[in-house]
Formats: C-alpha cells, sequence, structure tokens
C-alpha cells in the first residue's frame, strides 16, 4: 500500500511525538502553519519550547533525513517560531530551542539543540 507524504509525515509525526512524551516532553502543537512556514511538532520540556522538525527517509540511499535541513529550510522554522511566540505570549519567558527528530525506517535519531536560530 502506497502513503501519500502527508500520511506517512503523520505516521513517523505521532511516533516522534510519543518519544517525546515517554521523556517528559509536553507536546503543544502539531503541524503549526503560518505564512512563514510549518513546525512538525512544538514541544515544552523544562525551561524550553522546543520546535522539532521531523525527517523522515525509508532508506539512506537519498542521504540522511537530517541532511535535507538546510539554510532555508531553518530560516523558515525560526521565521514561524518567531511567529508562534508572539501569537503565544504566554510561552514569553521561555528559551527556545531548536530539535530534529530524524526517522530512518523505524528508527528515531533525536538531535538537541540541533542549530541556531537564523534569520
Amino acid at each position: 500500500m502506497i502513503l501519500n507524504k502527508r500520511k506517512t509525515g503523520s505516521i513517523y509525526e505521532g511516533m516522534v511525538c510519543d518519544l517525546l512524551k515517554d521523556n517528559g516532553y509536553t507536546v503543544l502543537d502539531k503541524n503549526f502553519i503560518s505564512r512563514y512556514g510549518e513546525i512538525d511538532i512544538i514541544a515544552l520540556k523544562d525551561r524550553y519550547i522546543c520546535f522539532v522538525e521531523v525527517k523522515y527517509r525509508k532508506n539512506s540511499g537519498s542521504g540522511m533525513p537530517e541532511e535535507a535541513i538546510n539554510p532555508d529550510k531553518i530560516r523558515k522554522i525560526c521565521k514561524t517560531s518567531s511567529y508562534y511566540m508572539c501569537v503565544h505570549p504566554q510561552y514569553s519567558g521561555m528559551q527556545m530551542r531548536f530539535d530534529v527528530a530524524s526517522v530512518l525506517g523505524n528508527k528515531i535519531t533525536f538531535y538537541e539543540n540541533a542549530f541556531e536560530y537564523l534569520s
């Protein structure tokens, strides 16, 4: 059975959400969309609000999933995170962190603080 990319993405984003919850995160939002871009998962952990990008590859034939996160994608995530913080002022005192969940097959590798804010 062939799944479309959105449905496949939702399945793996759900797996990452479960992993985050199992590790003490509180998931606030999934697939947050603004005119600047989309953030797959937004979660709280300790004093951080975490913006999580999920990248999936069936196998490494096209490279590792995290290699698909280029500076353009990072800028979109950062602009979207700034917008999120504006529309959710209750989180204004928290530090922002950008994490990546790399899913290769069914193996999830989680990178905390994977990149810095780019404007």
